[in-house]
Formats: C-alpha cells, sequence, structure tokens
C-alpha cells in the first residue's frame, strides 16, 4: 500500500514539476534560448520520475488488489504483471540514455504498443467488471480501473501530440527565435497541455475514489 501510495505521489507531483519547466519554456520574451534550452533539458530529466511511477504502478496496483483480498489474482498473471513492469521501466530507461538513436526509436515503439495492450486490459477489465461479468465485484475499484485505463489513453495522447514538437524544435536551435519558428512550437505545445489536463483530473478522480470508496 505504501509503494502504491509512494508511485501516485511521485508520479503526479513530478508531473506538475515538468508542467512548470514546460511553462517557463514558453516565455520567450524572460529568458535567453539558450536558457530556455536548459530548461527543457532539465524538463526531460524530470520527466523520467512520472514515467517510472507510471510502468511501475501496473505491477504495484495488481499486487495491492491480490493482497487486499478484492480479486484472487492468478500467479501467472502477477508475476506477468511485474515482468512488464520490468520490461517497460528498462525500456524508458534505456531509451533515455540513447536518445537520438536508432536504439532509443526502437524503445519508443515497443513502448507505444506496450501501452496499448495495457491501456486495452485496462479499460476491458474496468468495463467488464462494472457490467457483472468481470472479476472486481466492487464498484469503486471497478471505475478504478477503468479510469487507470483512461489515464494511459490520455497519456499515449500526449505522446502523441507532442511528436512534432522534435522537428519544430530542431528549427528553433537552427534558425533562431522568431515567430515563424516559436509560433508553431507554441501551438503544439498547447494542444499538448489538453491532454496533460485530462491525465491530471484522472488521476485526482481515481486517487479520491480509492479514498473514499463511494460505491
Amino acid at each position: 500500500m505504501f509503494a502504491h501510495l509512494l508511485l501516485f505521489v511521485l508520479w503526479l507531483g513530478a508531473d506538475v514539476g515538468v508542467f512548470v519547466l514546460g511553462q517557463h519554456f514558453r516565455k520567450r520574451g524572460r529568458y535567453t534560448l539558450d536558457q530556455r534550452l536548459a530548461l527543457l533539458k532539465l524538463l526531460v530529466e524530470v520527466d523520467m520520475v512520472p514515467r517510472t511511477a507510471w510502468a511501475l504502478m501496473v505491477p504495484v496496483s495488481l499486487s495491492v488488489v491480490a493482497m487486499g483480498g478484492f480479486w484472487a489474482v492468478p500467479g501467472w498473471l502477477l508475476a506477468a504483471t511485474w515482468a512488464v513492469g520490468a520490461f517497460w521501466t528498462w525500456l524508458v530507461w534505456d531509451a533515455h540514455l540513447h536518445d537520438q538513436t536508432p536504439r532509443a526509436q526502437r524503445d519508443r515503439r515497443i513502448e507505444f504498443v506496450l501501452k496499448l495492450g495495457l491501456t486495452a486490459f485496462y479499460i476491458g477489465l474496468g468495463a467488464a467488471s462494472l457490467a457483472g461479468q468481470g472479476p472486481l465485484l466492487a464498484g469503486w475499484l471497478a471505475t478504478k480501473a477503468l479510469l487507470f485505463g483512461l489515464i494511459f489513453a490520455a497519456a499515449i495522447m500526449i505522446d502523441v501530440a507532442f511528436k512534432p514538437v522534435g522537428p519544430l524544435l530542431g528549427r528553433l536551435i537552427n534558425e533562431g527565435s522568431s515567430d515563424a519558428t516559436e509560433l508553431p512550437l507554441l501551438r503544439t505545445m498547447n494542444r499538448t497541455r489538453i491532454w496533460v489536463w485530462t491525465v491530471y483530473a484522472l488521476l485526482l478522480a481515481t486517487a479520491y475514489i480509492g479514498l473514499v470508496k463511494p460505491w
């Protein structure tokens, strides 16, 4: 239970730090381009905390469900989730340590497919349980599983929306700061923020339901 709570705090807390750094990166009138790029590098480092917490939340959350007696999770499934969590964590860090290489691109493609599978698993688990066809008998727990799947979906959309930032940032570095290089980057970051706020809202809703267990 403590590990589950700790991962939630690290996930949300560090993600707020990422958001704040991103906000300061946008302030072209306050910082030089070099300062803003330094902020962006720091953002990438801080972002490793929520990414790691997200990966580890999968086996930890299912272990908490099993230990709480809410679902007699099959041993093979529990072992599989820990293997998935460890593999996902490795993918995240391997891509980070080999950034801008074909190896990192491969890692991120595998991670993307893995996240799609986990999104389907949690949404399916939550929806089936709410319909009375799944293993989670408590309504609040089934709702948490469904919301966790939606968090996966929204977080995937963050990466999808953020993907154009790379080429736009490269253009900014090569050509310097101007409306032509800054405004397309700003628009892309603004679109990404929609999904960031969605993740925050879903995380808070998931935490609230887990705390009060309203049904």
